[in-house]
């Protein structure tokens, strides 16, 4: 039986281009800690930091004075700005610390300007942390800690001041392109959107990009954009690839991916060494000592698995269950797979990450 296809609406598989999000970011001082804030000795930018904080509000402190600041910590605040924000709307922070503070748990942020990718501020944040790590430390230098206590979030913390040009309703036409590149994806979206518009609306660039004629007028061309972001195209298939991550052990096997004819053993052999004492005891009234000398006993043992047969175009189901037949754990399954794509059998892309 033949699966039926997963149509997907434009929206959710393809980006308008010229409108996408801004990433702002700025630094700014955390005040009202409990103790678990910067240490001066070790982060003196913190002091200067502090300073010039101060001198805005007309309070200098006189250059090469030395003090502590426990309950202060410079920290990187970062946000991003969604396409079409106007001045006024609210974004969500991320605050976290730069230097050597303990915990932001507390704390409140000062005012921060957030600056684009151009210098220019768009937006301006502050107000009270929402952490959700803890780290508690003991006078003999023992610590637990849960989680990540130097970040925290604030919601609705920024404010946009300025808002970001984009080009929607700037051309004749517009562009789509494609958050996974397939030409087979490209022409279904052309073709999908001259079914429904009209023969030569749409007409794919390359295997990303999709270019729409669009109308001028700016209130038109969003009930324009309404009617197209909700056509539904079938995505082409994604190449046969195998995923193995090397650090968790994860392995992801596509749906497309198939073996030549292979055979198949994998055993496992396991050394074990365990060193011990054994004491040499002399014969009664003898002239003898007592002799502690080292014993090591080596055992090796080999597992004897069944040795299994991958046919001609085997399927993914195919080869999970002949490997899960023989037991083999997910790090012997990514050692099957490499070899099987040394001996080029493995009909798809092995991919390490």
């Amino acid at each position: 039986m033949v699966a039926p296809a997963q149509a997907d609406r434009l929206k959710d598989i393809a980006d308008l281009q010229g409108v996408q999000a801004n990433q702002l970011v700025g630094v700014g001082l955390v005040t009202g800690l409990d103790g678990t804030g910067d240490q001066t000795t070790q982060a003196p930018f913190t002091a200067e930091s502090f300073r010039a904080y101060l001198d805005q509000f007309g309070i200098p402190i006189p250059q090469g004075q030395n003090f502590q600041l426990g309950n202060v910590a410079v920290v990187s605040v970062q946000a991003e700005l969604p396409p079409f924000a106007k001045p006024g709307q609210q974004i969500d922070v991320t605050v976290s610390s730069l230097a050597n503070a303990d915990s932001l748990r507390g704390g409140t942020l000062e005012r921060t300007f957030l600056m684009g990718m151009d210098g220019e501020v768009y937006a301006t944040a502050q107000g009270n942390l929402i952490v959700g790590g803890l780290g508690v430390e003991g006078a003999d230098g023992s610590r637990i800690s849960i989680n990540i206590p130097s970040v925290g979030r604030i919601p609705g913390g920024a404010m946009t001041v300025k808002e970001v040009q984009t080009a929607f309703n700037s051309g004749d036409h517009i562009t789509f392109n494609l958050k996974r590149a397939d030409f087979t994806t490209a022409r279904r979206v052309s073709k999908a959107i001259n079914d429904f518009m009209g023969e030569g609306t749409a007409s794919a660039i390359d295997a990303v990009s999709i270019q729409v004629r669009a109308p001028a007028d700016s209130q038109s061309r969003v009930a324009y954009m309404s009617e197209l972001e909700n056509i539904q195209v079938d995505q082409g298939d994604a190449p046969a690839r195998v995923i193995v991550n090397s650090r968790t052990g994860t392995i992801v096997i596509g749906e497309h991916v198939r073996v030549s004819p292979a055979a198949i053993t994998h055993g496992s052999l396991s050394v074990t060494i365990s060193e011990g004492f054994a004491v040499s005891q002399p014969a009664p009234f003898g002239d003898g000592e007592t002799v502690v000398l080292p014993q090591s006993d080596i055992t090796v043992e080999q597992e004897n698995n069944r040795m299994f047969l991958f046919d001609a175009g085997t399927t993914l189901s195919d080869i999970v269950q002949a490997i899960n037949a023989v037991g083999a754990a997910p790090g012997d399954l990514a050692a099957i797979l490499e070899a099987l794509k040394q001996s080029g059998s493995l009909r798809a892309e092995l991919v390490v990450i």
